[in-house]
């Protein structure tokens, strides 16, 4: 993969988590930038373990279907970027930012829901086991966008949470879909 790839994967994959971010900040009474530099290494730590742990997942298998992996990476990540697609095209569902209490605040809660928004990082870590890449390097780009990304979700939730939540899932699925068909047209012009 480019380097321009990988930037490209580490801000679709942090969009989700940007999303949430987004609502988190919506739901924060007036946060502060420490809160969401804390927020946002917690959501991008985790976001950036999940690809590795993916891709070792990935790399056991990858020997039985070697013939095929350009393909296996290319429909994980047209599948995930329509899936995220799909998502971002559904209505709320009238949901309402509740007060940030005490207890949600705490270091758990705050990486169970950055684990939940990391899962599509996990399969794409899977499709890039069947590629040469190296996976530390593209964990670090993701972990860092994410980083970013969530740091600036929080900040900018209170303003604009219901507004660019969507659009930034919908700009993400474009994004992976992208990627997945570089991918492919990288590995079969190869020679």
């Amino acid at each position: 993969m480019n380097p321009i790839s990988v930037f490209m994967l580490g801000l679709a994959m942090s969009t989700d988590a940007f999303a949430a971010a987004l609502a988190r900040g919506a739901a924060m009474y007036k946060p502060r930038l420490f809160e969401a530099l804390k927020i946002g290494l917690i959501f991008g730590v985790v976001e950036a373990i999940t690809p590795a742990v993916g891709w070792l997942l990935g790399s056991v298998a990858s020997n039985l279907i070697e013939a095929y992996d350009h393909w296996l990476a290319f429909v994980l990540l047209i599948g995930l970027g329509a899936h995220m697609i799909y998502k971002a095209s559904q209505p709320d569902e009238g949901e309402e930012a509740a007060p940030v209490s005490s207890k949600e605040k705490k270091i758990a809660a705050i990486a169970l829901t950055g684990l939940a928004t990391s899962i599509d990082a996990m399969a794409v870590g899977v499709g890039l086991a069947f590629i040469d890449v190296n996976i530390i390097a593209v964990s670090l780009v993701i972990g860092f966008c994410t980083f970013v990304m969530v740091t600036v979700g929080v900040m900018a939730g209170r303003a604009l949470g219901s507004l660019i939540g969507k659009r930034a899932e919908l700009v993400g699925g474009l994004v992976l879909i992208m990627v997945g068909a570089t991918i492919l047209y990288e590995h079969l012009t190869a020679t």
